[in-house]
């Protein structure tokens, strides 16, 4: 794979998931370098329309290449998606993706921060334009914060040591290159999990923080319901268990009736139906795709279609 290439995971099945009709509109929240968006238009006809989203200006940089009247770009968060769908005139589509992480050109691109197997300034931002950099973030955060955010992030049980080592380094001067990063990580990491380098967990639990991507999960999840029409897919691929947690937990409890206290004077047809049908079971890469894509090893897909009647139109709800 070339630099600034990325290999899409899970590609066919995604936009499989996502029951491509030829006069649909679908949206594509992660454009990345296009590998799903250019295989939904291969599936669209001419009267079908694909707006395609993503937070870094690199990418969005990418897509304006694609000339296709059908398909449009935007720039934007997650959070951001029935505002940003209502500037183009949607506010119903018939399919939706996310594709959660970061890109092989964010971790390939020294400049970005992101890798610890390239000395760079510690940026770690997906929007260049907006929010601070993890150095900036480093330099002013307390151990506390810095240890629990490691460890709630990151998962890493030696957040506590790793936060000590950090500050104690600070106090000498700044860390703000992703090689003393990861030098501080890996002294202050007593053992080393097999064929991972130890800065692994620090790196990413830094990078989930400094771009709110948890909470932008959460944020757009909703909304996507809110947007699909009746039979609309939503198709969402997680490479990390605090991501999949979750998307199952809210498709799960989207698919499941309204509950409410036993013995309550209500009429079985009057308790809201749920909004979403699970389709399938949770899909993860063959051998053969893990092999060739170590990226796609954790890789987790889980598809819903939306039921019932029409919703209230979203776009209203936003004004």
């Amino acid at each position: 794979m070339s630099r600034g290439s990325h290999t899409p995971v899970l590609l066919e099945q995604a936009v499989n998931g996502l029951n491509v009709r030829e006069g649909g509109t679908y949206v594509d929240c992660t454009f990345g370098r296009g590998g799903h968006s250019r295989m939904i238009l291969a599936r669209l006809g001419q009267r079908g329309r694909l707006i395609a989203l993503d937070r870094d200006p690199e990418a969005v940089k990418a897509g304006t290449g694609i000339g296709d009247e059908r398909f449009t770009i935007l720039h934007g968060a997650f959070r951001e998606l029935i505002a940003l769908l209502a500037r183009v005139g949607i506010t119903r589509t018939d399919g939706i993706l996310l594709d959660l992480g970061v890109s092989s050109p964010q971790l390939e691109d020294a400049a970005r921060g992101f890798s610890f197997r390239v000395d760079a300034p510690l940026d770690m931002r997906m929007d260049t334009g907006r929010g601070i950099t993890a150095a900036h973030w480093l330099a002013r955060a307390s151990e506390k914060e810095i240890g629990e955010v490691i460890r709630n992030y990151g998962e890493e049980r030696f957040a506590k040591q790793i936060a000590a080592a950090i500050v104690a380094a600070r106090a000498r001067g700044p860390v703000d290159t992703t090689r003393q990063l990861a030098a501080l990580v890996a002294k202050a990491v007593p053992t080393r999990e097999p064929r991972q380098d130890p800065a692994t967990r620090t790196f990413q639990a830094l990078r989930i923080y400094i771009n709110q991507e948890l909470e932008e999960l959460s944020l757009v999840l909703p909304q996507c319901v809110d947007l699909l029409a009746p039979e609309g897919r939503l198709v969402v691929i997680s490479f990390h268990s605090l991501e999949d947690r979750i998307v199952k937990r809210f498709l799960r409890a989207q698919a499941a009736p309204d509950t409410l206290p036993p013995r309550l004077p209500v009429k079985a047809q009057d308790i809201a139906p749920p909004r979403l049908r699970l389709v399938g079971r949770a899909q993860r890469p063959g051998s053969a795709e893990a092999a060739a894509n170590p990226r796609a090893r954790s890789a987790v897909m889980r598809v819903a279609e939306r039921v019932g009647v029409m919703p209230a139109d979203p776009g209203k709800a936003a004004a």
